[in-house]
């Protein structure tokens, strides 16, 4: 809870220029018995360019409010402490979800899946926050929080792929010289979308600014656009979500007692050899190697063989999460597949809302509440949880005919800083960002053999936001701050 306010912004008229509105504030937590007292800096911090007339230099004029949370330990001196820059993904979503659910000194009590908590919601204090590691910095891209494009400048030039990389690398870099933090340990933090965002920024913070990291977490990791999206021709993502249609098929029942990993195991093998082939042939496919193949997809995603063979073996995942228990007259979750909600008719093709949403809530009632009434930062905005608009003018144009990946990015960044260490998280359950299709992409990055040593994997019996799932949750915070600790040379 907030102890006491040390700076309020001053305010300014509408003619006025924008100005970072930073708010202070002083807190306290315990973590292992031990108090930690520490500073929250909550507010929009301005971007600027330059301007330049006639090849001269005309000063500079703001570009966008870029709305960030810091929590710094207090006592400690400049650059001794690891720091880590987080966000989620969306594109188009805020970072309370990483904030409020997992890193954050206070967390939203959400419950899970079949026991969500009912509004209006609690607070808590996260004894396993990473700040207990790590001083955080939770970064809200343009146009989502409170974040907002300058007046004057367009929102659009920040909605695509290199506007979003190039804002929050200055975000960082600002955050870094005006705290006097180039000599600390410096961490990524990102979920989702937010990990293409991630890989993206190593080299970018590398080559622009010359400004190297200790680490990268990638959360529910998703750096090859082309392992995930079903489109005509491409049949990578049919093979690449077949283990996690198992993992969802055996959380439901689908194949009695069989433990998870094991079953997941079959589907990977399976996933590796036999079911890209049989894609790949066609209709070259014997009908003997089709019937086999037909029995093992319906045995592995407990779907059955007329629907499999229906699907001509291909099965699209907003389709199973529609098929899977259509008999019990229930849908499951693309984000987390232990969810389950009404659809609205048992004869859809593939489900129109994410049952698993029903979480979002409690997040942005918690976070609504906590930003005014413990970080005293006032803004009469609408916080953008998630923004669609966003989403629907995302703009991809630098892979125009080819697959949006920073997996060359991310090799080049690590090619390039070989004491860079990168942490996967990975959820049996994630239906947005399925395990496999991540580890594929991993397997594939063009760096030297060594270099595969310094990426590390974490696995959780939960979905995309694992953290949802207590026993995830504290295992998840121990992993990362073990990660940190070990990454941070120090």
């Amino acid at each position: 809870m907030a102890d006491e306010q040390t700076e309020k912004p001053a305010e300014k008229t509408e003619t006025e220029a924008p100005a970072d509105d930073l708010v202070t504030t002083s807190h306290q937590i315990t973590v292992k018995r031990k108090k930690l007292n520490y500073t929250a800096t909550t507010g929009r911090l301005v971007l600027r360019d330059e301007v330049l007339e006639d090849g001269k230099v005309d000063g500079v004029k703001p570009k966008a409010e870029v709305f960030l949370t810091a929590y710094t330990l207090d006592g400690a001196e400049p650059g001794s402490r690891p720091v880590t820059f987080a966000f989620n993904g969306g594109p188009g979503a805020a970072s309370l979800w990483l904030h409020m659910g997992l890193l954050g000194p206070r967390r939203v009590v959400s419950g899970d899946a079949g026991a969500l908590e009912p509004p209006p919601y609690r607070l808590a204090d996260n004894p396993e926050t990473l700040l207990a590691s790590s001083d955080l910095v939770f970064i809200d891209p343009v146009s989502t929080g409170y974040s907002r494009a300058a007046k004057g400048n367009k929102p659009g030039d920040y909605h695509g792929f290199t506007g979003d990389v190039e804002s929050i690398g200055e975000v960082i870099r600002l955050w870094t010289s005006r705290n006097g933090r180039w000599m600390s340990p410096k961490f990524l933090a990102g979920e989702s979308y937010g990990t293409i965002r991630a890989g993206a920024l190593a080299e970018h913070l590398q080559q622009r600014y010359g400004l190297f990291l200790n680490g990268i977490m990638l959360l529910s990791s998703v750096i090859d656009m082309g392992s995930v999206f079903f489109s005509e021709g491409n049949d990578r993502p049919y093979a690449l979500f077949l283990p996690t249609y198992a993992a969802i098929a055996n959380y439901h029942g689908k194949h009695g007692d069989r433990p998870l990993t094991e079953v997941v195991a079959e589907a990977e093998e399976f996933a590796n050899r036999d079911y890209p082939y049989a894609l790949a042939q066609g209709a070259r496919l014997s009908e003997q190697e089709r019937t086999a193949t037909v029995a093992k997809l319906a045995e592995l995603t407990g779907l059955s063989e007329d629907y499999v063979e229906r699907s001509n073996l291909r099965i699209e995942h907003l389709h199973f999460f529609a098929e899977l228990l259509r008999d019990e007259g229930l849908a499951i979750g693309r984000m987390d597949g232990r969810f389950t909600g009404s659809p609205v008719d048992g004869i859809g093709e593939q489900i129109t809302a994410d049952p698993f949403m029903q979480i979002a809530g409690s997040y942005t009632a918690t976070f609504n509440h906590y930003v005014r009434a413990e970080l005293e930062y006032e803004n009469d905005l609408p916080y953008e949880y998630i923004n669609p608009k966003v989403i629907q003018e995302w703009s991809y144009k630098e892979f125009e005919n080819a697959s949006t990946t920073v997996t060359d990015k991310l090799a080049s960044a690590m090619r390039g800083n070989e004491f860079l260490k990168v942490h996967v998280a990975f959820g049996y359950y994630d239906g947005a960002t399925p395990h496999h299709a991540a580890e594929d992409c991993l397997a594939k990055l063009k760096i030297p053999e060594h270099l595969h040593d310094n990426i590390e994997r974490a696995y959780y019996e939960a979905g995309h936001m694992m953290y949802v799932h207590e026993p995830s949750r504290l295992q998840q915070s121990k992993d990362l701050a073990k990660f940190v600790r070990d990454a941070s040379n120090r």
